[in-house]
């Protein structure tokens, strides 16, 4: 070990006593499963690294495949996924995909060659209206769950935020500050989180500003993807951008300050996914934020339940989001004169 083990520290910090955290690394048998992970988390938080004989004590190993990890909100998922799967006890082997690097479905091939007990999916093929789900039923044998993406066509637990109700979240909230000509940033369609957005958009609209026409401009979730939106938005005179990530929102306050407008005096911008650099853009971010710790839990809960036997509903869990409001909205700006 990198430092010598504080037994009454680790001790403090699981609620247990000296003796019990004694027994876990010694790797007693009389200690309860519950009690270990308690010990064992507070080793992991207090920056110990665990015993060669704790660690090898898993229930087994758990695959996570996620996108690339330049966008914080994969990150987010991938701590809080780790953090649940480890106190239960289980190795998680994360699968990072990039362009032109191993794809998922060589990840799930390596996985299953590995003996993973089970996979998590987040914002995977399964969320990709033209990939094939046929690829997921051949993973009968093997429990998986996917986060992000529900797909009617593939029968596993599916965990989700709701997109719909983001979407009306953010733009109720436009309209509330008088705006009528709200663009809608967005990234490829062929998304299922993008459809839905886009549809809920489209309708919300109709409801709340009939006379308004929607305004839709398509790119790639990044700074400059949201540079490019907004860029094409401004053009068709809106007053209000939604993103439809944190990353196209901080594109689109560059783009509006590079014509020599000010967010949010001039133009208002809304997020969505809610990490944590929102807090510190400038101005801070108006956001929709994904419950991202509830959505970890009740996946991870799900697999693991689904490991050992029991089962588990193969329909959509929906998670409402919630609207941060900050500084980069703002009423609509009074027409000049």
């Amino acid at each position: 070990m990198t430092a010598r083990v504080k037994l009454s520290d680790v001790a403090r910090h699981a609620n247990v006593s000296t003796a019990t955290v004694s027994r876990v690394l010694n790797g007693k048998s009389v200690v309860s499963e519950q009690t270990r992970r308690q010990v064992l988390a507070a080793l992991d938080v207090l920056g110990y690294a665990r015993p060669d004989s704790v660690s090898a004590r898993s229930s087994g190993m758990v695959g996570l495949v996620v996108p690339e990890l330049s966008n914080p909100i994969f990150p987010m998922y991938v701590q809080e996924l780790e953090r649940h799967l480890s106190t239960a006890g289980w190795v998680p082997l994360l699968c990072t995909q990039s362009p032109g690097g191993v794809t998922e479905d060589e990840y799930v091939r390596i996985l299953t060659e590995r003996g993973v007990a089970g996979i998590i999916f987040v914002s995977g093929l399964h969320a990709d209206l033209n990939a094939d789900p046929k690829r997921y039923h051949d993973l009968a044998d093997i429990p998986f769950v996917t986060i992000n993406g529900p797909n009617p066509a593939i029968a596993a637990p599916s965990f989700a935020c709701d997109d719909a109700d983001a979407t009306n979240r953010a733009l109720e909230h436009l309209v509330s500050l008088g705006h009528t000509r709200i663009g809608l940033a967005i990234g490829p369609s062929r998304f299922v989180p993008i459809s839905t957005k886009v549809k809920t958009y489209t309708t919300a609209l109709r409801r709340l500003l009939p006379e308004s026409e929607p305004l839709v401009a398509q790119s790639l979730f990044t700074i400059e993807g949201g540079q490019a939106c907004a860029e094409e938005l401004l053009d068709s005179g809106v007053s209000a951008i939604i993103a439809t990530s944190d990353l196209m929102a901080i594109g689109a306050i560059y783009q509006v300050r590079s014509r020599g407008l000010r967010v949010p005096e001039d133009v208002s911008v809304v997020g969505y996914d809610g990490t944590a650099l929102t807090a510190f853009t400038d101005p801070p971010l108006t956001t929709v934020r994904q419950p991202v710790a509830r959505i970890a839990q009740a996946a991870v809960t799900t697999l693991l339940q689904s490991i050992a036997g029991e089962k588990s509903p193969t329909s959509s869990l929906l998670f409402s989001p919630e609207l941060i409001v900050r500084s980069s909205t703002a009423p609509k700006p009074q027409e000049k004169e």
